[in-house]
């Protein structure tokens, strides 16, 4: 019994597919009624097991009956992948003063798998057996500018895991974590071409999270974040002189900024605009070819 948070679109439905196709019932959970009973029934056409329960993980009296009910029809949980997840690419300086961005990104990516990790440690506990996968995002390793409420939320995420890991060890429950790559689904949509790196698919991304769950590594890295987390231990100045320069390439969308034109008024974007001569930063660039040549690293 597989619990897929997010299960109604993007990872969250391929991942339910690819684990359903192995043999394990999946019990997916969305807030969108509509769209978990199509993935639902998709899956069933195709003669897997599923089943699906509305539930916003931000809400804990929500979380708590949905997991009884969980408990109640199917007697246990043997794994949980926490895949639900917001992300808000906007600048530090068009951000202070909306504290809720990282109120609501913390109340789903880390407040959320929390709740449900603990809902569940106890029945795992008390069968001996348990592993969650926890989607987690290689801009953790990286960094990556104007992510701060989605790598924060993310980095609290890990944080907890390794944590909890070296407690739940001899209680034979399990964690993996995910950095994933950027993945072709509609969260990374209002980003457009300042989407930087490699983009997977969302079958990619399942099979990751097929591997996370049966081979049960620690951790699944991606090499731009592998590169970046040795960035962050060996040269860390070099490494923020590199961000700043994809900061400056890439500013924030004019969604973002509360317009509704492409102009975008940025200091740094229009000083950059005013200069001769000036070509776009090639760092990026120089760090995708870079890491092509640093291995995911699987734990």
């Amino acid at each position: 019994h597989v619990m897929i948070t997010g299960g109604s679109s993007g990872i969250g439905r391929a991942a339910a597919h690819a684990v359903a196709a192995k043999g394990a019932t999946v019990l997916l959970l969305a807030r969108g009624a509509d769209e978990l009973e199509a993935t639902v029934a998709a899956i069933r056409a195709e003669g897997g097991a599923a089943f699906g329960y509305p539930c916003d993980i931000t809400d804990g009296d929500a979380v708590a009956q949905t997991i009884k009910t969980i408990l109640d029809e199917h007697d246990h949980v043997d794994m949980l992948v926490n895949n639900a997840g917001r992300s808000i690419r906007r600048g530090v300086f068009a951000s202070t003063d909306r504290f809720h961005d990282y109120e609501r990104t913390m109340a789903v990516n880390y407040f959320g798998a929390v709740r449900l990790i603990l809902a569940l440690l106890p029945q795992m506990r008390e069968r001996g057996f348990g592993h969650v996968v926890n989607i987690s995002t290689a801009g953790v390793q990286g960094r990556t500018p104007r992510f701060s409420a989605y790598v924060a939320s993310k980095s609290a995420l890990d944080g907890f895991t390794d944590t909890v890991a070296a407690e739940t060890l001899s209680a034979g429950i399990t964690f993996t974590t995910i950095h994933m790559p950027l993945v072709q689904t509609p969260m990374i949509a209002p980003s457009g071409k300042a989407n930087i790196g490699r983009v997977i698919s969302p079958e990619k991304a399942a099979a990751m999270v097929v591997r996370g769950l049966v081979e049960r590594p620690k951790r699944i890295d991606d090499p731009m974040g592998t590169l970046g987390e040795f960035g962050h231990m060996f040269a860390p100045g070099v490494k923020d002189q590199m961000l700043h320069q994809m900061y400056r390439a890439y500013p924030d969308s004019p969604a973002s900024k509360g317009e509704s034109d492409e102009a975008t008024t940025e200091p740094d974007a229009v000083a950059r605009d005013q200069q001769p001569g000036r070509r776009r930063s090639t760092a990026s660039k120089v760090g995708r070819r870079l890491a092509r040549l640093v291995p995911g690293t699987h734990w």
